[in-house]
């Protein structure tokens, strides 16, 4: 089975230039935003508007990519909590599983994300250590990630009836 946004007609661009660049964007945007703070704010308006745009130009359909941007822009801010709020980066990877059209049962990957998140905040206290944080969550995520494209792969498509 190919990927399934493989399989939307794209109104510009080329379906890979769009996936590079959209994760791209997402990934950079949040490190953008973590480099802010109330005395320098450049990072969080540019990082915010990167991470947007990156969602923005994911090939998806349209109503995926839209109900992304708000709930994971909220937690690339919450982030800047420290590493206590890095659990909630599994809103950040559910919305992921939604914009690559990725099948019900895999939103239950979200859950591991979430409980490496939780026994992270209770080894990393203070915001130095942010950094690991992010790397560890980053291979958690990752590593979901793929593991929800072979269940989507291992699926049969649906029979259409005649």
């Amino acid at each position: 089975m190919t990927e399934p946004s493989r399989l939307l007609a794209l109104r510009w661009g080329t379906y890979r230039g769009r996936y590079l660049a959209g994760l791209a964007l997402i990934v950079s945007g949040l490190l953008c935003v973590q480099g802010g703070s109330a005395y320098f704010g450049l990072p969080l308006g540019a990082g915010a508007l990167a991470h947007a745009a990156g969602w923005w130009i994911m090939p998806a359909a349209g109503w995926r990519r839209i109900w992304s941007v708000g709930p994971s822009l909220i937690v690339t801010f919450v982030l800047l909590i420290g590493p206590a709020g890095v659990g909630l980066l599994a809103i950040s990877f559910a919305c992921w599983l939604l914009v690559r059209h990725r099948p019900a049962i895999t939103f239950l990957l979200a859950l591991p994300v979430l409980g490496v998140g939780i026994v992270i905040r209770e080894f990393l206290y203070e915001y130095n250590g942010m950094l690991p944080a992010l790397g560890i969550m980053a291979v958690v995520i990752v590593g979901c990630a793929w593991l929800a494209f072979f269940i989507t792969r291992s699926r049969r498509p649906p029979s259409i009836p005649h």
